[in-house]
Formats: structure tokens, C-alpha cells, sequence
């Protein structure tokens, strides 16, 4: 293979339908996509995706426009000296953030070039295939109220074929209305009380988790006294994991947390690159890690992240709200970890996840089974590059004063 070179590399920008699960489209109708392709001179292209373009797409082709040079003339035979050279080149801005998810994007569309001239899933060149099933779990984003909405929420996931649920905390009522009560007893009871609710619907052979979703706010985040109280509050009904209870910002609330609960503490979306996740792994901060295989940094930085938390004895839960490529990166990256516990899916996913997806997405009872096509599996065809333009400013954000999510300036 020493004769493939590469010669382009360019980024594709799209935008199209967040979800067709109809109750999470009522926050969040739109998603935007930002993929890299890798051409070579023998016709094959590698594509990637960085989940950087959920939300600022439009800075992502800079980016990758400035590694472009370090790429060309380059074959795949060694793919972390690439990823090296371009996280040397700018370590001002690359060690973690917004540099390093747009490499992750790169290095994803290299593995996926050397898997399709390999003629072999990426999850065989790292390291091998470690399960031959995984289970599933459908992330449903915020509890929709009242109750016999969130009734028919669960239905759905059943429906689907999921055995895991996650749920956020707090309720969102109708026209947007997302109410998160930070008092600690009354957040307590009404967790509890959701689940209550939520395990005599589903039985006791359905995984539940809850998130915190305290790492995406700028108002209603939890004190650790209130993550403790909600914790004792909720171990009656052995949830999987209680993801990101606390804000990233508060690594030593998160090792407090861990050892005043029976609840297995999960995190780690936010967090790129092994030196930030170094910061929260040798504090035990998470009994579940949750890397992003288009986000934290590389296939090859996940495949760190879960090595230094299976060192302690600590599992992984990819985290996967990208779009379909990012999906099948963390898809391929749990197949090839020991530790991996769970995949996170978006259920009832629109035309940028199952066209992307094509055959290489299979979940039979409830289990991912590995993707068999060469390389990630990627299906990118120019038809679904024309029908879903890129749309400025379709990125996802956290509103604040001055700059309003369109969901909630035009609720449905």
C-alpha cells in the first residue's frame, strides 16, 4: 500500500433532520453534520466525521484546511504519526477542544481509508474484535410531561426494540418548558418518582439510566450536595449509570460523588484527549466513561481513554449523538475495547444517520452486532450530499441572553 498517496482532503458540511423520534424533534429539529473525505491516487476515499460539526460546522473546513498539507503525499501505513504531526503542529489549540475533535475527524476518515484498502472493519487494525454483541440503549434526550406523554415515550423505545432506556432529569413540559429543580429533596423526589413511574412501566429486564445533562447548562446545575441527595434517592431502582450529575468543571465534586454512592457515576462527553481525561480517570471520578470516537480526539485517543480507565477497573458507554458516521466510529472503537458496557443510539434516527449507515448498522433483540464492510462502513453518496445543503447557523448551542435556540424562540 506504500503507493497510495493522498491526494485531497476536503470537508462536507450538511444540515437535515435531526431525528424522526417526535418527541425529541420538538427541541431539536435540526442537526448539522461536518464529515472530512480523504481521496487517494487509487480512487479509494476515507470518510470521517468530527462531532464538532453538531455544533459550529461552519468552522470545521479552516481546520481541516490547515492540517491539509501534512496529509497530502502521505499514505495510511502509519496512522498516529499523521495524528501526531498534527497535534504537535498547533498545540496552543490542540491539546484539547475544538483542534483536537476536528483531528478526530481526520484520523476517523485515515482509519477508514486503510480499513477499505485493507479490505477490513476498522475494529480488526485496532486490535481485534472483542464482543460479538453489544448491547443498545436508546438516548431519549429531556422527560417529556406529563406522565402519559413520557408513557408514550417508552412505548416507542420499546417498540424499537431497545432494552435500555436513558432519560434526562427534570420534566420538559409542553411549548418547551424545561423545569430542573435544583433544590436538592425536591430534585430527589421527583427522580425518584419519575422512576417509580418509569420501572413499573417497563419491568425489571429493562436497563434505565438518568442524565444529568449538567455539563450543557448555564443555569439549574446541581450542587454536589444536591447530585448526593438525587443519588440516595435513586438507588432503589439500580439504574446502569447516572450520567454527568455534576458540571466538568467540578472534577473533585464528581470524586466526592463516587464515594457516597451505590450508583454507577457516568461522564466524560465533553472531555477531549488523554491529558483531560487523565485529570478525571486518576480521581475515579467515573464508574462509566463515556469518550466519543468523533469528538474526544481519534479512535486511537479512545482506545487510550479506555485502556487507562480498564486499568482501574472501569468500563466505557460511547457516547454517539453524531450523525451516521460518528455513530459507526463509536460503534467500531466499543467492538474493539474489552470494557465497553453499553452503545448509545439515537432511536427512531433520520436519513443522516440510516442512509449514512446503510447495512453496516444491525441491532437484532436489543444488541449491536459488528459492522462486517470494509472500513467504518461509511455510505456518503453525492444524492444525499445535494439533499441536505449545509444551512448556516444549524448548529446545536446552549442559549443564552443574546443568543436564543430557534426551538425555543418558535416552540411547538
Amino acid at each position: 500500500m506504500h503507493d497510495v498517496k493522498i491526494i485531497d482532503v476536503r470537508t462536507i458540511l450538511l444540515t437535515g433532520p435531526a431525528t424522526l423520534e417526535p418527541f425529541i424533534s420538538k427541541v431539536c429539529r435540526r442537526r448539522s453534520v461536518a464529515l472530512i473525505e480523504i481521496e487517494t491516487n487509487a480512487g479509494v476515499t476515507g470518510i470521517g466525521e468530527t462531532y464538532a460539526g453538531y455544533f459550529c460546522a461552519e468552522l470545521v473546513p479552516g481546520i481541516v484546511d490547515f492540517f491539509k498539507p501534512i496529509l497530502l503525499g502521505q499514505n495510511v501505513d502509519d496512522i498516529n504519526a499523521l495524528w501526531t504531526r498534527m497535534y504537535h503542529c498547533e498545540q496552543f489549540w490542540c491539546r484539547v477542544g475544538l483542534g483536537l475533535s476536528v483531528i478526530n475527524g481526520i484520523e476517523a476518515a485515515l482509519w477508514d481509508l486503510k480499513g477499505r484498502l485493507h479490505n477490513k472493519p476498522v475494529y480488526e487494525l485496532l486490535g481485534g474484535l472483542k464482543h460479538d454483541s453489544l448491547p443498545a440503549y436508546a438516548s431519549g434526550g429531556p422527560s417529556p410531561y406529563p406522565l402519559d406523554t413520557l408513557e408514550e415515550k417508552l412505548d416507542l423505545y420499546l417498540s424499537l426494540g431497545f432494552n435500555g432506556v436513558k432519560l434526562g432529569v427534570g420534566a420538559l413540559w409542553p411549548r418547551h418548558v424545561q423545569k430542573t429543580s435544583c433544590d436538592p429533596n425536591e430534585a430527589a423526589d421527583f427522580e425518584a418518582a419519575k422512576l417509580e413511574f418509569v420501572r413499573r412501566k417497563v419491568g425489571p429486564g429493562v436497563e434505565l439510566m438518568l442524565d444529568g445533562h449538567m455539563g450543557a447548562r448555564h443555569s439549574d446545575i446541581w450542587s454536589l450536595a444536591t447530585a448526593q441527595t438525587v443519588m440516595k434517592a435513586v438507588e432503589p431502582y439500580k439504574l446502569l449509570f447516572f450520567e454527568e450529575p455534576l458540571h466538568y468543571t467540578n472534577p473533585q465534586g464528581y470524586a466526592e460523588l463516587r464515594q457516597t454512592t451505590e450508583v454507577p457515576i457516568a461522564g466524560g462527553e465533553q472531555l477531549t484527549g488523554t491529558y483531560e481525561w487523565r485529570l478525571f480517570v486518576e480521581r475515579d471520578c467515573f464508574d462509566v466513561g463515556q469518550p466519543d470516537a468523533s469528538f474526544t480526539g481519534g479512535l486511537g485517543e479512545v482506545m487510550s481513554v479506555a485502556g487507562m480507565l480498564a486499568q482501574r477497573g472501569r468500563q466505557i458507554a460511547t457516547h454517539s449523538w453524531g450523525a451516521g458516521a460518528s455513530l459507526l466510529q463509536n460503534i467500531h472503537v466499543a467492538f474493539a475495547c474489552q470494557n465497553t458496557l453499553i452503545i448509545e443510539v439515537a432511536p427512531a434516527f433520520g436519513p443522516l444517520h440510516s442512509e449514512m449507515m446503510g447495512d453496516s448498522f444491525r441491532m437484532v433483540d436489543g444488541r449491536i452486532l459488528p459492522p462486517q464492510n470494509p472500513g467504518l462502513g461509511i455510505v456518503l453518496t453525492q444524492e444525499l450530499k445535494n439533499r441536505f445543503p449545509f444551512v448556516p447557523g444549524s448548529g446545536e448551542f446552549v442559549s443564552v441572553p443574546g443568543k436564543i435556540r430557534e426551538e425555543e424562540l418558535q416552540p411547538s
